[in-house]
């Protein structure tokens, strides 16, 4: 440590912006075109999907046969590097905790790792409080918001279609691809019994919208990240891009100690470790944009303490870390019997479902305040190793061509079992909406530490009896439509109240939001409507953290439509040196 010496860089950017993901990287882009200067801090490796995708190798080239690693929890191929564990990155969580927490290390950020769901909050789900009593309501609504919604569909591309639904709103929409055969056994028994099905809305380029990105050409291999960029990642439709104007300085492998700031509590820069050397550095600035992730700004600024922020940078309300959740989810699946020994043909469509089912109900009818949205999956995808896990369960129950056949087998016989069940599975998932709770938080572990020396999150987390009795609903729901369609339950059926009913712990969906909520009130909340700290006018967010609820929607799409209000206004608000 006798040669430890702190590094100045001494070039001074407008805007020093941490994590390169939907945030991040919306805010890089934004004020790169404005003419700002930026310098741009990522935590893991550069990742152009151009370059480093792996999106058309077979599976059987993978060299671990497809199984997951701690890098890599999808296998091989998969497009994010990283995930729950980090090597020399732990978190802890306090008793009685599960917080399960997914960290990508790349350019890109989780924009690497998504199903690219890219659905409007509505105007309920920013008014919360004023429909149901619960929770707070946003400073802003959906009518301020609209407009970014709009430019972003128009700048990323989504496919859809406009149905006319007040809390699914309209948006600017490329043609949705046509519904798969299993798509249209959902539709038809879903719309059977009242539940809406109707086209998804993704992320991914049906036509082209510019001359940088391609058109998908249906290989359904999405989450290996696109080589031509007809999928959005933040790398590849936001960074490159903001690369490109020559007004941004990427750093990569840089992790963040701590926001730094001077004697009159403004923000100075930022300060991190390089992962390479190991040594510390700081890059200097005249705002600093948070784009780490929720609960990695979280600790960020719960690490920035100062005489004038003892209690960590613009949190004397104690807010920052609380409020933490994440969507709520619960499955379920089975196997058509109609589709038992399909035609092979084939089947052309997107990495992700073509249809989904947006949450149709009253909440006032039912015992639960909030609702879900429903993901569909089946159909001939790529056959992966491992696939059909189970074989055992069905050519022991069903026949096979017209023979009874024992349960598991090898050789021609097995083979034949696999093309005989192949494309005749069928899944759901319901992401639905926590009610976010002061009591839900992460704080700063006070003895553990990572490997850079920084101190990690502690979480605590629990669900209440609204989340559970929202994954009771969605599990009686994917029932009755699996049953409608002729289906057989094959997983997923089982779940009853002694395990929540298959309630997948907090974080385990990868939506984490809420720590650095908006609001009106300072004492209340760390940021103002512009998503400005109250505190330290030169210090914003852009990340999930902001977010004051959740809506039963997917958060990225809403996360990029308010990162660029925000980064409009800090282009406005800089030229006007009012910051």
């Amino acid at each position: 440590m006798g040669n430890f010496q702190i590094k100045v860089q001494p070039k001074k950017y407008d805007a020093v912006i941490i994590g390169s993901g939907a945030g991040g990287g919306m805010a890089a882009y934004v004020l790169a075109n404005a003419g700002l200067k930026v310098c741009l801090i990522e935590a893991g490796p550069n990742f152009n999907p151009a370059v480093d995708s792996k999106q058309l190798q077979n599976p059987w080239e993978s060299p671990r046969r497809g199984a997951s690693t701690k890098y890599r929890p999808f296998g091989d191929f998969d497009g994010c590097y990283w995930g729950w564990e980090i090597d020399g990155e732990p978190y802890t969580n306090a008793k009685g905790s599960d917080w399960e927490w997914w960290r990508a290390r790349m350019v890109g950020g989780r924009t690497n790792h998504w199903g690219r769901i890219s659905l409007r909050f509505g105007p309920k789900d920013f008014k919360h409080k004023s429909v149901d009593g619960l929770g707070d309501d946003w400073p802003i609504g959906y009518d301020e918001v609209k407009p970014e919604d709009d430019k972003i569909d128009k700048l990323l591309g989504v496919f859809g279609t406009n149905e006319g639904l007040v809390d699914d709103p309209d948006g600017i929409f490329l043609p949705p691809p046509k519904p798969r055969l299993h798509e249209l056994f959902i539709k038809k028994a879903a719309t059977n019994i009242g539940i809406p099905v109707i086209p998804s809305r993704l992320s991914i380029l049906t036509k082209k919208i510019n001359d940088t990105r391609g058109e998908c050409f249906y290989c359904a291999q999405c989450g290996r990240s696109c080589k031509i960029f007809a999928d959005f990642s933040s790398s590849s439709a936001l960074v490159l891009p903001a690369l490109a104007t020559g007004n941004v300085d990427l750093v990569v492998n840089a992790m963040a100690r701590e926001v730094l700031t001077n004697r009159d509590g403004l923000a100075t820069g930022v300060s991190y470790v390089n992962k390479e050397d190991m040594q510390e550095y700081q890059v200097m600035g005249r705002t600093v944009i948070l784009g780490a992730s929720a609960c990695e700004s979280a600790r960020l600024l719960l690490n920035s303490k100062s005489p004038r922020h003892p209690n960590g940078l613009s949190n004397s309300s104690n807010v920052i870390g609380h409020y933490l959740h994440d969507s709520t989810g619960a499955d379920m699946g089975g196997i058509i019997p109609e589709l038992f020994d399909r035609k092979r043909y084939n089947e052309d469509g997107v990495g992700g479902m073509h249809v989904y089912t947006p949450w149709w109900l009253d909440n006032k009818k039912l015992d639960f305040p909030r609702g879900y949205h429903i993901e569909y999956g089946g159909g001939f995808g790529m056959p992966l190793y491992g696939f059909q896990w189970g074989i055992e369960n069905l050519n022991g129950t069903y026949k096979v061509k017209g023979k009874q056949k024992e349960a598991g087998g090898y050789g021609a016989s097995l083979k034949e079992d696999y093309r005989y069940f192949f494309g005749s599975h069928v899944g759901m998932a319901g992401r639905g909406e926590t009610v976010a709770r002061y009591d839900n938080y992460c704080e700063i572990d006070p003895t553990v530490v990572d490997v850079y020396g920084i101190p990690v999150l502690r979480f605590h987390t629990k669900y209440s009896d609204y989340e559970i009795k929202q994954a009771k609903h969605m599990k009686e729901t994917f029932s009755e439509i699996l049953h409608s369609m002729g289906a057989v339950i094959t997983w997923g059926g089982d779940d009853g109240p002694e395990n929540n009913y298959g309630l997948h712990a907090p974080g385990n969906i990868i939506h984490e939001a809420g720590t650095v909520r908006m609001g009106n009130d300072p004492k209340s909340s760390p940021l103002n409507k512009w998503a400005q700290a109250h505190e330290c006018k030169n210090l914003f967010n852009v990340d999930g953290g902001m977010f004051v609820s959740q809506g039963d929607k997917n958060i990225t799409w809403t996360i990029l439509a308010l990162s660029m209000r925000t980064s409009e206004y800090i282009v406005d608000q800089l030229k006007k040196n009012n910051i």
